[in-house]
Parts: structure tokens; C-alpha cells; sequence
């Protein structure tokens, strides 16, 4: 893989570790993440084919929009995935293109396994070499905390960060993530928070915990776990931005807060207008750490 001039790791040698690179992003532009999920009916609203070629042009409107107004991007990859290898070449240049234009990457992929299937996994969104490089990815731990240590260590020897699902926003997520006493999702966050001693501010292996949720009465210790945080669930899932300062007040300056319908909704003509706007709100609302 060719990098960028934009990429870390071509100026100065090795690539920083993601928390730090994290923080610098949020502190710079804002919690923001724009969300990319260029699904059917979302392309129909914006007057394009449901191809491969539709996928693109949304995502070249999209980051044109995102660039410096946001900490990072989140391409969905099942959106892309569903085009088959001209969808994959699509999610291949939109990485690329945020490489060169300074956005960090989450791609959300949940991919959890075991043994060399994790590590093929990890090989594939987290080495240096790999088309499909991001700056970090989204990791399902629901096969044993233990088996994500592949992806854990490359994205470390790598520069890389993970973010562990580990409190959900969506309904059905409770009947696993609650189980248990202690909670399933309280065990997570400790193993995360051992993974992450040391690396103050922000350590590299982040936890997705809803927006919508109360962390802090569910006993998710997101302080002590230095663990940056992704919060889905604002905008169309009934989050604000008032919701992520009160959920989030013991990770702030590490939280990534993700907006797609919200953003891609307003069409390509709102939809910098639609961005800025949530960058201020969000920005506003979580303030510096």
C-alpha cells in the first residue's frame, strides 16, 4: 500500500499510538464521527443508482463535507460489502481518500472470532500493507474477550486502535451485554481497562457504549478504563448531544460520537451545512476534558 504525505507514519517513522492520535482529533475538531452508511434507500433519496458507482459519488460528496469539520469517519462495510468486489474497490478509495485528506478512520466491521481466523481478520483492516486499512475497526467479543488478542496486538504494533462491543444501543443487545452478576458488559469494560493501563490520557482499545444508555448505573467504569468510547445512538435513535455530555463525563476529550441519518439525510446539498451544525452542537455540549 502506498501512504500518504498525510500519514503519520511517513513524516516522523512510526505511526503515533491511536489514543493519542485520537485525542489530537478530538481536541482539534469535536466529538463528531461522520457516519457512512450508503444503504438503498438512502442513495435513492439522494438521486443516485444503487451501484457501486452510487456508493462512490455519495462518499466523495460526504468526505468533501467532512474534511476539517469532524474528528473521524465511520464507514459501514456492510454497505459496501453488498456490492460485491466493485463495493469493496469503493470502500478501498474511500479509506484511501481519508488517509489523504487527514480524517481518522473507524470501519465498523464487528468481525469477532477465534485463532487464525481472528488473525486473518486483524491482517486484513490493521496491517500496514493491507488495501483495507483503517485507523481503527469495531471487534465482537462475544466469543471470549481473550480471542480478539490478535487484532489487539496488531493494532498496536501498528498504531492502530479497536473499539470492543461492549453496551450496545440497540434493544436486543441487553439480553447478552446485562447477563450475569457481575454483567456481562461490566466484565468487558475491566478486561478493556487492564488492555489500556497506562496510556494516559487515552489508551488504544475503545469500548462502543450506546448514547442512550446510563454507563455510569450499569457500573461502566469508563474513567478508570482509559478507554476511548464510541456512542452510537444520537440523532434518529433519540440521543443528543446533552445525553453524550451526561453519559460521557468520565471520558470526555475520548469520546466519538457517530451521526449518519442525521448527516446523509439532508441530501447533498445540506449535507456540510447538516455537519457543521452537529460539530457545534456536539462541541458545545462536551466541551474539553
Amino acid at each position: 500500500m502506498t501512504t500518504s504525505p498525510h500519514d503519520p507514519q511517513t513524516r516522523s517513522g512510526p505511526r503515533p499510538r491511536f489514543g493519542s492520535r485520537l485525542v489530537e482529533a478530538i481536541d482539534r475538531h469535536g466529538p463528531l464521527c461522520v457516519g457512512l452508511d450508503p444503504h438503498r434507500e438512502l442513495l435513492e433519496r439522494w438521486g443516485l443508482p444503487d451501484t457501486a458507482e452510487g456508493v462512490g459519488e455519495l462518499c466523495s460528496v460526504v468526505l468533501d463535507a467532512a474534511t476539517g469539520r469532524c474528528a473521524a469517519v465511520k464507514p459501514q462495510s456492510a454497505f459496501f460489502e453488498r456490492h460485491g468486489a466493485a463495493g469493496i474497490a469503493v470502500l478501498e478509495d474511500v479509506l484511501r481518500t481519508c488517509r489523504e485528506q487527514g480524517l481518522l478512520t473507524v470501519l465498523d466491521v464487528k468481525r469477532g472470532d477465534i485463532g487464525s481466523t481472528m488473525a486473518g481478520y486483524a491482517q486484513a483492516y490493521l496491517a500496514d500493507d493491507a488495501p483495507l486499512a483503517a485507523d481503527a475497526v469495531t471487534l465482537s467479543p462475544f466469543l471470549g474477550y481473550g480471542s480478539l488478542a490478535p487484532a489487539v496486538d496488531l493494532a498496536r504494533a501498528t498504531g492502530r486502535g479497536v473499539f470492543v462491543l461492549v453496551r450496545t444501543s440497540n434493544p436486543e443487545g441487553g439480553e447478552v451485554q446485562r447477563a450475569g452478576d457481575p454483567a456481562v458488559a461490566h466484565r468487558l469494560m475491566q478486561q478493556v481497562g487492564r488492555d489500556n493501563a497506562g496510556q494516559e490520557p487515552c489508551g488504544d482499545v475503545g469500548v462502543v457504549v450506546g448514547a442512550t444508555l446510563d454507563p455510569v448505573g450499569e457500573q461502566l467504569d469508563l474513567e478508570g478504563s482509559l478507554a476511548p468510547v464510541l456512542a452510537p445512538g444520537v440523532g434518529a435513535q433519540g440521543a443528543d448531544e446533552h445525553d453524550v455530555a451526561r453519559a460521557f463525563a468520565g471520558a470526555r476529550g475520548r469520546v466519538l460520537v457517530p451521526v449518519s441519518r442525521g448527516l446523509l439525510g439532508e441530501g447533498p446539498d445540506g449535507v456540510g451545512t447538516a455537519v457543521e451544525s452537529w460539530a457545534q452542537r456536539l462541541a458545545g455540549a462536551v466541551g474539553d476534558p
